[in-house]
């Protein structure tokens, strides 16, 4: 063989290896190309989840805000129904009382009524007025007592 044989092998197998790299080298270009695509999309994607991010904490601390605020109202108003259960038990005392002191004061009526054979005529009775409190708490249970006993009164006098 000759030296213009091997040269010429040799010229050929260079060329086909450049042929080979250039091919590679495209198919890299391809791929690096869409990783710089995917890279900028990429790049995309975080930005708008720092943005939501950031979003989302400004509405965690307005929820914040919120709630020390309801928990705040919400406190008092407990306390105010607090108050109120303690001055209603203390009124459904007194009216209990006043309910067992009118049931004793009928009881006695009747047994007075029963003592007498003959039941005297009973002019109408007029009911009377208790009058209610300006503080706006309901009757009070002096007034309902003085009440009862007046009528009470009447009762025994005209049975008499």
């Amino acid at each position: 063989m000759s030296s213009f044989t091997v040269s010429m092998m040799i010229e050929l197998l260079v060329a086909g290896l450049l042929v080979a790299t250039i091919a590679y080298c495209v198919t890299l270009n391809r791929r690096l190309t869409r990783l710089r695509s995917d890279e900028q999309s990429l790049k995309a994607t975080i930005a708008e989840l720092i943005t939501a991010t950031e979003i989302a904490e400004r509405a965690i601390q307005g929820l914040k805000v919120t709630v020390r605020e309801c928990d705040g109202t919400l406190g008092e108003r407990l306390r105010t129904a607090e108050r109120f259960l303690v001055d209603i038990e203390r009124e459904v005392k007194a009216g209990q009382v006043v309910v067992d002191r009118i049931s004793r004061i009928t009881e006695a009526a009747r047994d007075a009524g029963k003592a007498r054979s003959p039941i005297p005529a009973v002019e109408p009775i007029v009911p009377v007025l208790v009058r209610e409190p300006v503080d706006g708490q309901g009757a009070s249970a002096a007034s309902t007592l003085a009440a009862a006993k007046a009528f009470a009164a009447r009762v025994q006098t005209r049975a008499a």
